[in-house]
């Protein structure tokens, strides 16, 4: 169950595909057991994982989804995204190529057509994986497809079918929120959950949302040829992130011509023909803004309503979602939630983790906490800003003191040879120790290299040990043990140094 509700558009054989897999038109419910071990409402990462994952040990088990299987992660979130990105990064480096000595005849162009069609391709091959065909007769979980309504403590109601349970997971997701924007409705706008159905290249696209979403869309649709305005309400995109690594992404934007509207609201929209007129305050002066097609990218809403919580005994809030305590079990024992409808962490791999958790915790009694995890993300702008743990900002709101080791990407010699501009690799280290406490990366690669960091924190490895870890050279990677060694030099003090120096003159 998530927000996807919007028709799949075109409908070619890539989205008949995808439908055939992830919403069969032709496809019958089970008819549901005498009792469940696990009943799972919602089909998307934290919904698959807790199904295959339960099924996989021997338990009974139900899934059900409302809309498409796959959730948002699929459907309209990480698969197209990424799709997009990457033939938006192959154009633009396409575009600079003299630096390194290879020349273009003619100007780059772009063919929107083929590029919405290959992540309609690519999409429709993954869907396979997360498939209702796959999950009943290869992984022995019953799918019901349709709306999943609690009827009681243990007991729910799927388009007339009554299903009983021991347990449950409720994964329902979160779908994109939107403001209460004067017009806006009325204009018509864009979100995720519709953006990846587009077949024309809109000539001027307004971004209403500096986070992650917002972030990649602007720059992917800004290097495949729109000319793109991103809107963002605070005066720092990318609000969650280091300051210096939000900086170093500004630039990039500016240096791409994306127009940054900073510290600016958005205070009304109209329609205008086939046109938008965008009024927004920026800096205390009002604006107006025609464009072609509105993106809004503000957040996500948990998607608690019309579940029948209440016949459950489930507390929620429709701003914050499901309420869960640290084993993510809500106010019925015998009910748990995972990923999006109740987590701060909107990631498909926070999902993943919850998804496990609540399988130890809801059928074998297990004791493992939400807050023991460490969770990475990445922004897959690029440059991608990638981090894990605690950042500078945060560190010093919470009294902490820290010791930072940075090292830029262009001082490794892998950077040099890339041709790298800005960049680094920033670890934050409990104050006069080599405990981590946080790490942010600014790389083309950041997700990747952040791994080194995460296992790190994880496993409670010290810096001192990381330094100690031989990288293949030349990588980018390097950066995070030069970082590291960056500590170990600190361990050298005066008077480490004198007896080292008498050691020596001993053996002459």
């Amino acid at each position: 169950m998530n927000a996807q509700t919007a028709p799949l558009a075109p409908m070619d054989a890539h989205n008949r595909a995808l439908l055939d897999n992830v919403r069969p038109a032709d496809w019958r419910n089970p008819t549901p057991g005498e009792r469940y071990n696990l009943v799972v409402v919602g089909a998307g990462p934290a919904g698959l994982v807790a199904a295959a994952g339960a099924a996989g040990v021997g338990a009974k088990v139900a899934l059900i989804e409302r809309h498409l299987m796959g959730g948002d992660c699929l459907n309209v979130g990480c698969v197209p995204s990424k799709s997009l990105i990457k033939s938006a990064r192959i154009a633009e480096h396409s575009r600079r190529t003299n630096p390194f000595g290879v020349h273009i005849d003619g100007n780059v162009s772009v063919d929107f057509h083929e590029v919405m069609e290959r992540v309609r391709r690519i999409r429709a091959g993954i869907s396979r994986t997360d498939s209702a065909a796959r999950y009943q007769n290869e992984l022995g979980v019953d799918v019901f497809l349709g709306d999943a309504h609690f009827t009681g403590q243990t007991t729910l109601d799927v388009d007339g079918a009554e299903l009983r349970f021991r347990r449950a997971v409720v994964a329902t997701g979160a779908r994109a929120a939107a403001p209460d924007t004067p017009g806006l409705a009325e204009a018509g706008y864009l979100t995720n959950e519709t953006v990846f159905n587009l077949t024309e290249l809109p000539r001027r696209l307004a971004v209403v949302g500096g986070g992650p979403i917002g972030c990649e869309l602007a720059q992917a649709f800004r290097r495949l040829g729109s000319d793109v305005f991103l809107f963002q309400r605070g005066g720092q995109i990318l609000k969650r992130e280091d300051q210096d690594a939000a900086a170093i992404l500004r630039e990039v934007f500016l240096s791409e011509g994306i127009q940054l509207h900073e510290d600016c609201d958005v205070v009304r929209v109209e329609k205008s023909g086939g046109s938008r007129l965008v009024h927004c305050e920026c800096g205390g002066s009002r604006q107006q803004l025609e464009v072609d097609q509105l993106l809004v990218g503000v957040g996500r809403a948990p998607n608690v309503e019309g579940l029948g919580l209440e016949n459950a005994g489930v507390e929620y809030d429709v701003r914050t979602g499901i309420k869960v305590d640290d084993r993510l079990c809500t106010s019925n024992p015998r009910i748990f939630a995972a990923g999006d409808c109740c987590m701060k962490y909107k990631f498909t791999h926070a999902a993943d983790a919850a998804a496990r958790i609540v399988i130890q915790n809801a059928l074998f009694w297990g004791r493992r906490k939400l807050s023991a995890l460490t969770i990475p993300w990445s922004t897959y702008t690029d440059p991608e800003i990638a981090h894990v743990g605690m950042s500078e900002k945060e560190a010093a709101t919470r009294g902490i003191e820290v010791d930072v080791y940075r090292r830029d990407i262009k001082e490794t010699d892998r950077g040099a040879a890339d041709g790298v501009g800005d960049g680094f690799v920033k670890i934050l280290a409990a104050k006069g120790s080599d405990k981590i406490l946080g790490g942010t990366i600014v790389a083309e690669d950041a997700g990747n290299i952040l791994n080194a960091i995460t296992l790190a924190m994880t496993h409670k490895i010290g810096l001192g040990k990381l330094g100690n870890v031989i990288h293949p050279y030349p990588t980018q990677a390097e950066a995070v043990k030069q970082a590291a060694d960056a500590y170990n030099r600190t361990r050298l003090t005066p008077f480490v140094k004198g007896v080292f120096e008498w050691l020596l003159a001993r053996r002459r």
